[in-house]
């Protein structure tokens, strides 16, 4: 019996977690198959009471708009995704009668572990563009990295409760901040973590070229976009034109489906290296040191 596990999302056909799931499978050898499926969050219910009704499910990752809606749907939340009541990963727990459905969250070990690999100074000087899910993903990773406090920066001040609560939740000081005063902030911030759509801080690129001026110490500021679709994006181009330095979102992306694909699998331990390779290979994403 071929197993099942997929992405929840919407809109989902963009997903590229299908192509590093399928890829770490193959070298497992692992009878799992993975797909997209859309899912709104109206749906989620409805779709969450068919697979506890399906003995083949291993695991679903979980994307935007889910991940908030998503802790009213599983029998226990563990680690970090307890603090922030957000979940990217549902994995399934075998019971006596029928599988336990147990939510993670493991955004926050692919932003961590992404930044570290870039070099993200100690008690960094921190901001975040957005204020949802993975925004709150975000405050918990920089807490962990060291960082005294952020500044989260959204479109609408009033709409940040994510991140507010996750950052009462981990202890990270936050200020919620308009938009529009982004600019000068993100110039002189240690790191940067843009958890927006695809094009959505466009029109932030503009203002990044004037106040990101090449300058000594530059090259030390870290800017980690999530998003991957189209790559580079404008705020990526500008910031690596003023020397900075710039984690693609695929990175963050592999790190956080590494921890998925061992969970719905049961692998114990590290995965090989063979598999961290072709996880990498499958979306372009640099090789990098486990």
């Amino acid at each position: 019996m071929t197993l099942r596990a997929a992405v929840l999302g919407h809109p989902i056909s963009h997903s590229k977690s299908p192509a590093l799931h399928r890829a770490a499978y193959a070298v497992l050898g692992a009878d799992l198959a993975y797909e997209a499926i859309d899912v709104t969050v109206d749906a989620l219910p409805d779709f969450m009471a068919g697979v506890r009704g399906d003995g083949r499910w291993r695991g679903l990752s979980v994307t935007m708009p889910l991940k908030s809606a998503m802790a009213a749907e599983v029998d226990e939340i563990r680690g970090v995704a307890r603090q922030l009541g957000v979940i990217n990963t549902v994995a399934f727990e075998a019971g006596p009668a029928t599988a336990r459905l147990i939510g993670y969250n493991t955004d926050v070990a692919g932003i961590v572990n992404a930044l570290r690999y870039a070099g993200v100074p100690a008690e960094p000087s921190a901001a975040i563009l957005g204020g949802g899910g993975t925004a709150a993903a975000a405050v918990a990773a920089l807490k962990e990295l060291g960082a005294p406090s952020a500044a989260v920066f959204v479109r609408d001040v009033g709409r940040a409760a994510e991140a507010r609560a996750a950052a009462a939740a981990v202890g990270l000081a936050v200020e919620v901040l308009p938009l529009a005063a982004a600019g000068p902030v993100l110039a002189a911030a240690d790191v940067v973590v843009s958890t927006f759509p695809p094009r959505a801080a466009d029109p932030l690129a503009a203002e990044l070229a004037v106040t990101l001026v090449p300058k000594s110490g530059t090259a030390g500021r870290v800017l980690l976009d999530v998003a991957y679709d189209p790559w580079p994006s404008r705020i990526a181009a500008a910031w690596t034109e003023a020397g900075g330095r710039v984690v693609p979102g695929l990175e963050m992306l592999l790190y956080q489906a590494v921890e998925q694909v061992r969970l719905f699998t049961g692998f114990a331990g590290p995965l090989p290296a063979e598999v961290i390779d072709v996880m990498c290979d499958a979306v372009g994403a640099p090789r990098r040191v486990f």
